[in-house]
Parts: structure tokens; sequence; C-alpha cells
């Protein structure tokens, strides 16, 4: 298989990790909650793992700006989504303005290579 399909895929599970780490870290209740803190942990160290798996290949720049991109927009929905939080339209020019800087960064800088 393609290794670069691996560290995409790879950052992708990296991206997931956190934000279902991010959301059990909400339900965790301060760490007071034992089973949401548990599965926070394993996440945060899934998250971990995946990211430097996908470092083999996809320059740390690059990698972390994908994953800390996409996991700022996907835990912003799962806030709205699944605990019903409120974003009001200057976060929702950050975080645009955060998807931009990864597409511009993806799409037109040389110092990304591929």
């Amino acid at each position: 298989m393609n290794p670069l399909l691996i560290a995409y895929g790879s950052l992708a599970l990296a991206i997931a990790c956190e934000v279902t780490g991010s959301a059990l870290l909400q339900k965790s209740e301060q760490f007071t909650k034992l089973i949401p803190t548990l599965g926070m942990a394993i996440s945060f160290f899934a998250a971990l793992f995946f990211l430097s798996q996908a470092l083999k290949i996809i320059p740390l720049g690059l990698a972390y700006a994908i994953w800390a991109g996409l996991g700022i927009v996907l835990t912003a929905l799962v806030g709205v989504f699944i605990f019903r939080q409120s974003i009001d339209a200057w976060a929702l020019v950050g975080i645009a303005l955060i998807v931009s800087g990864v597409v511009v960064m993806n799409t037109l800088s040389s110092s990304v290579r591929h």
C-alpha cells in the first residue's frame, strides 16, 4: 500500500482520537467520572501514537497544521451538535481562518513537500 496513504490515514485516526478525547474530557467532569476519564486518556494516547506514525512520512509542520486545524473544527462541531454549545460569528470567522491557513499551506506553500 502507498506509504503516503497510510500516513494520511494515520493522521485521520489521530484527529478522530483527539476529537474523541476532547469530547470525553468534557464528559469526565474534571476527572470525577472514571469511565470518561479513562476513555479520554486512551483517546489522547492513541492520538499521539497515530500522529507519530503519520510523522514518518508527513513533515511535522504540515501534519500538525492539519491535525490542529481539523481538530479545532471538528471539536467545535462536537460542541455544537453533541453538547448544544453555541458558536458566535467571530468564532466562525476564526475557524474559517484556521481552515484557510491549512488550505494555503497545503496548496501554495513550497515548504511543504508531499
